[in-house]
C-alpha cells in the first residue's frame, strides 16, 4: 500500500515518541490500529460489494469470454484439443449419428432423386468393371511371368 520502508518507520516512530511522549504512545498506536483496521474491514466490505454486483450482471462470464477471446494461443489449444479428441474418437465403420456405414450407404441411395441414383448406379457399375479389367489383368501377368519362367 504505502513504499515506506524501515529507516522511515524508524523516524516517524522517533518523532512520535518526541512529540506525543513515551506515556500516551501505546494508546495512539492503540488508536491508529483500530483506525487501519475499521479502514480495511470497508475497503474489503466495498470490494465484495463490488463483486456480487458484478456476479449479479455477469460481467464475470463476459470478462472471462472476453479474455478467452483475446488470447489466441489458447483458444487455438482448445481447439486444437476438441479437433484431437474427434479424431481418437472417430470409428470409420460408424457415421456421425453413430449408425453402421453400410446402413447409412444404403440410406443416402435410398434418399437420391432417380437421375442422381442413375447417375450414382452408373458410376458404381463403371467402377465395379474397371477392377474386374484390373483383377483379370493382374492375373493374366501372373500367368505369363509363370510361363515364361517355365520355358
Amino acid at each position: 500500500m504505502f513504499d515506506i520502508g524501515m529507516s522511515e518507520l524508524l523516524i516517524i516512530g522517533v518523532v512520535a515518541l518526541i512529540v506525543v511522549g513515551p506515556k500516551d504512545l501505546p494508546g495512539m498506536f492503540r488508536t491508529l490500529g483500530r483506525f487501519t483496521a475499521r479502514a480495511k474491514s470497508m475497503a474489503r466490505e466495498f470490494s465484495r460489494a463490488m463483486e456480487a454486483a458484478a456476479d449479479e450482471t455477469g460481467v464475470k462470464e463476459a470478462t472471462d469470454a472476453l479474455k478467452g477471446a483475446a488470447n489466441p494461443k489458447k483458444f487455438g489449444l482448445d481447439k486444437l484439443n476438441e479437433a484431437a479428441d474427434k479424431f481418437e474418437k472417430w470409428d470409420p465403420m460408424k457415421a456421425p449419428d453413430g449408425t453402421p456405414a453400410e446402413k447409412t450407404m444404403a440410406l443416402q441411395k435410398d434418399e437420391l432423386s432417380p437421375d442422381r441414383a442413375e447417375a450414382a448406379q452408373k458410376i458404381s457399375d463403371a467402377a465395379a468393371k474397371k477392377a474386374t479389367e484390373r483383377l483379370q489383368a493382374e492375373l493374366d501377368a501372373e500367368a505369363e511371368a509363370k510361363k515364361d519362367g517355365e520355358a
